[in-house]
C-alpha cells in the first residue's frame, strides 16, 4: 500500500471520532478489509501529525504513540474533502469510460 493511501484511510477512519492506533487500524479494517502492517499505520500517523492533519485529542500524559487518541483537524478535514472530490471525479471518468452509469 503506498503511503498515501494509508494517509487517506487514516483520515477517513478519523473523520468521525477520535480513535487511537489499534481502534484506527480496526476502522480500516471494516472499510477495506485489510489492516494496515504497523509501519503503514505509525508511518502515516506520524506523516500526517507532522503536516498538522492530525493531533492527538488529549495532550495528557503523552502516552506511548500506539495509545495516544488522534483526532482528525480542520486542515485535515479540507484534505480529506479535497482527495475525496477527486478520487469520486476519477471514479466517475472511469466508470464513464467502462460505460457504467450511476442509477
Amino acid at each position: 500500500m503506498h503511503s498515501n493511501d494509508a494517509q487517506m484511510l487514516v483520515l477517513t477512519a478519523l473523520a468521525d471520532r477520535s480513535l487511537h492506533g489499534y481502534a484506527i487500524n480496526t476502522a480500516i479494517e471494516e472499510l477495506t478489509g485489510r489492516r494496515l502492517g504497523p509501519g503503514s499505520l505509525y508511518g502515516a500517523l506520524s506523516r500526517l501529525e507532522g503536516r498538522g492533519l492530525i493531533q492527538a485529542a488529549d495532550e495528557e500524559g503523552e502516552a506511548q504513540e500506539r495509545h495516544r487518541t488522534m483526532r482528525i483537524t480542520d486542515a485535515g478535514r479540507d484534505q480529506l474533502r479535497a482527495e475525496l472530490q477527486q478520487m469520486a471525479r476519477i471514479s466517475a471518468a472511469g466508470l464513464r469510460a467502462l460505460g457504467i452509469t450511476s442509477a
